[in-house]
Order: C-alpha cells, then sequence, then structure tokens
C-alpha cells in the first residue's frame, strides 16, 4: 500500500494544482464586470497578472527552498490561506492599487507555492513511471481554464464579480485544505536522513548543498532551456487570437483556438510522459523543443480557420507535453533533498521567459503593423531551447552502493 500511495500524492497534486491555477488565471473573465462597475482601466486590471507573474516567480523559488526543509504539506496549507485571503481581499479591494496588490501580490505569492513544492514531492514518490506521473500532475493546470473559468462566469452572472470572487475563495480554502493533509513525504526522503544497517554514516558536510545545485552547470542549463521554452511560446500564445481575427475569424472563434490548444495539451502531456518514460526524457523534450518551433514557424503561412485550429492541435501538444518533463529532468541530476529549491529556481526563470512574449508581441506589431517577425523571431528562440538542450549532460549513475552519485 505504501508503495503506491504516490498515485494518491498524484491525484492530490493534479487537484490542488487545478483549483489554485484556476483561481488565479481566471482573471480575464473578470475584466469586463470589473472594469464596467468601477471605472478602472483594463490595462490596470489586467497590471495585476503580471504582478502575479513576477511575484509567483521570485515566490517560487522561495517556497521550494522552504518545502526542501519542512516538506510539502505545510507550504501547501499556507499557500492555501494565502490564495484564500488574496481573492477575498481583491473581492473587497475599493481602488485599483488595493487590488492589485491583493490580486497581484498576494495570489502570486500564494501561485508561486504549488508546483515545486508538489512537483517535487511527487518526484521523490516514484523510481518507475516518474514522467507519467508528473505529467499527470501537470494536468490539473490544464485542466483549470476549462473548469474554473467557466464556472467563474458563471457565478459572476448570478452574483456579481465581488461575490463571484469570494465564493471562489471560500471554495479554494474548502479543496485545498483538505487535500493538502493527503500530501506526505516520501519514504526515501525519510531514509536517506537514516543509517542502513551495515553501512557507514557518511558525513552531512558531503551532501551538496542548495547553494551548490544552483551554481552547477546543470542547473544552468536546465535554467536556460525552461526560459527559452516559455520565452519562444509566450507569444504565440498571448497574441494567436489577434492573429486569427485580423485574418477574419470571429472573435468567438479565435478565441476558441485556445480551448483546442487546451485539449491538445492533455493529451500531450500524457503522451510526453509514456514515451519518456521509454525512450528517454532528453530526447523527448529535445524533439519536442523543435516540434514546437517549426510550429510557431508555420503560423506565417497560415490564414484559415481550420489551418488555426490544426495547428493549436500540434503546437498545445508540443509545449503541453514538454513542460512538466523539465522537473523529471531535473529529478535526474539533483537529489531529492533540494529538488524543491531547483524547481523552485528554474519556475522563475520560466516565469521571466513569459513575461517577454505579450509585451515583445505587442511591440513588434506596433512596430511592423503585423506578427510576421514575432514568429520569426520566436521560431528562432526555440530552435536555441533546442539546440541548448543538447547540452543537458548525462544523468547521475548509481555508483557500487546503488545510490546516485551528487550533480
Amino acid at each position: 500500500m505504501e508503495r503506491n500511495y504516490g498515485w494518491v500524492i498524484v491525484a492530490a497534486g493534479a487537484l490542488i494544482t487545478c483549483i489554485a491555477a484556476g483561481s488565479m488565471f481566471a482573471l480575464p473573465v473578470y475584466l469586463q464586470p470589473i472594469s464596467d462597475e468601477t471605472g478602472w482601466t483594463r490595462a490596470g486590471i489586467s497590471g495585476a497578472m503580471t504582478i502575479g507573474f513576477i511575484v509567483m516567480g521570485v515566490a517560487g523559488l522561495f517556497w521550494g527552498t522552504i518545502s526542501d526543509r519542512i516538506g510539502a504539506r505545510p507550504v501547501v496549507l499556507i499557500a492555501a490561506v494565502m490564495l484564500g485571503l488574496g481573492l477575498f481581499f481583491a473581492s473587497r479591494a475599493s481602488d485599483l492599487i488595493q487590488f492589485q496588490m491583493a490580486y497581484g501580490g498576494l495570489i502570486g505569492a500564494a501561485g508561486g507555492a504549488f508546483f515545486a513544492p508538489l512537483t517535487a514531492t511527487t518526484l521523490a514518490w516514484f523510481d518507475k513511471n516518474r514522467s507519467l506521473a508528473v505529467s499527470l500532475v501537470s494536468i490539473g493546470g490544464g485542466v483549470a481554464p476549462m473548469v474554473i473559468t467557466p464556472l467563474a462566469s458563471v457565478l459572476i452572472q448570478a452574483y456579481g464579480w465581488r461575490s463571484a470572487m469570494l465564493i471562489t475563495a471560500i471554495g479554494a480554502w474548502a479543496i485545498i485544505i483538505p487535500a493538502s493533509f493527503l500530501i506526505r513525504r516520501a519514504p526515501a526522503l525519510f531514509a536517506s536522513q537514516t543509517v542502513a544497517a551495515g553501512q557507514p554514516i557518511v558525513p552531512s558536510a558531503t551532501r551538496p548543498s542548495t547553494f551548490t545545485a544552483l551554481r552547477s552547470p546543470k542547473f544552468f542549463v536546465l535554467a536556460a532551456v525552461f526560459f527559452l521554452c516559455c520565452a519562444a511560446h509566450s507569444g504565440p500564445i498571448f497574441h494567436t487570437v489577434s492573429y486569427a481575427m485580423l485574418c477574419g475569424a470571429s472573435a468567438l472563434a479565435a478565441a476558441s483556438i485556445y480551448s483546442v490548444e487546451g485539449v491538445a495539451g492533455l493529451f500531450g502531456r500524457l503522451l510526453f510522459g509514456v514515451v519518456a518514460d521509454r525512450v528517454g526524457v532528453k530526447r523527448v523534450i529535445v524533439a519536442g523543443l523543435a516540434l514546437q518551433a517549426v510550429g510557431i514557424y508555420t503560423y506565417i503561412y497560415i490564414t484559415q480557420l481550420t489551418e488555426f485550429y490544426m495547428l493549436a492541435v500540434l503546437l498545445g501538444m508540443a509545449y503541453g507535453g514538454v513542460m512538466p518533463l523539465y522537473s523529471v529532468l531535473a529529478r535526474e541530476y539533483f537529489e531529492p533533498h533540494v529538488m524543491g529549491t531547483v524547481l523552485g529556481g528554474i519556475t522563475m526563470t520560466s516565469s521571466i521567459g513569459m513575461a517577454f512574449g505579450p509585451v515583445g508581441g505587442g511591440w513588434i506589431f506596433d512596430t511592423f503593423g503585423d506578427y510576421h517577425w514575432l514568429y520569426v523571431s520566436s521560431a528562432a528562440i526555440g530552435i536555441a531551447a533546442a539546440a541548448v538542450a543538447l547540452a543537458f549532460p548525462p544523468p547521475r549513475q548509481p555508483d557500487a552502493s546503488g545510490q546516485l552519485q551528487p550533480a
């Protein structure tokens, strides 16, 4: 039973991730109702999301480091309380600054506390099917826009945006807090702190420190690939609706492209996870990044809605399938006691990469009058990501005692 408890961790992680991500990224459906009621500018309201991305990236490193010391459960519990409080204070905000600080600051800080601790815990529970397990946890984030966002829209129509946000806060507390008690440290983490019979005591000084891991070349390569991957697809994802509308698609049809990408991403997570467990994580990441770059470049040749849908399937599977695998590769390089910190660090770099796309795409359109160079430059960044991924060193190999060598 203890061996199979890892799948309970997977289920709890997927549920928690779905509620947390959905609560944070549902802001677009609140945009018009908030603007209509308060008179705040859309740019100002959207600024809360920009603040959220920045805070989430920085907080991810902090929470990851903390989870290495105290475990994922207390971190997730604290984050759940912060998430609910952020939604509560945002729903009561009387001016734009209060709203931005509550939604962007408090909710963003909470959002950074889920990915690294939950993923690190999941990785520690699995030796086999590790890629599939992490991909299943990440599915929660992929399902969130299809579940939480429509629910928020229904609540807004029925009760108004303030009550809808408050109900979401209560719902998040009611689901995430109980689910967090299912999160346990893997037995291997505790076993590493004990001395097996007949084995000599290994001085703690020989264990690589957190800062040693963050200074290692392996971490820099991993962070660079994650940054380039997100920098490549963030602009095309953000501006696809606008580009499709310029090509003649209606607003509703253009928005539905996101839904197609989301569904394709779910299948991509499963497919890439299964394949990575069989042929190796590095090979799948490199192939997925190359496929992503080709898909992005293809945008310059399409104008019809059916073509947008077909490309959405390709890109959704590519970037959706690749994203969870960085964590799996990190587990092959680093020991469990620093995984939270390492995952928090690469999450921070990915958040920075995501921040470049929207503003960069907007500048390109304002300068050149179309999105041609957005897709060309994004595809080039995608190729760079695949090229850097080729520099991934071989994973750690077990020594004579069966223990993995330090990174």
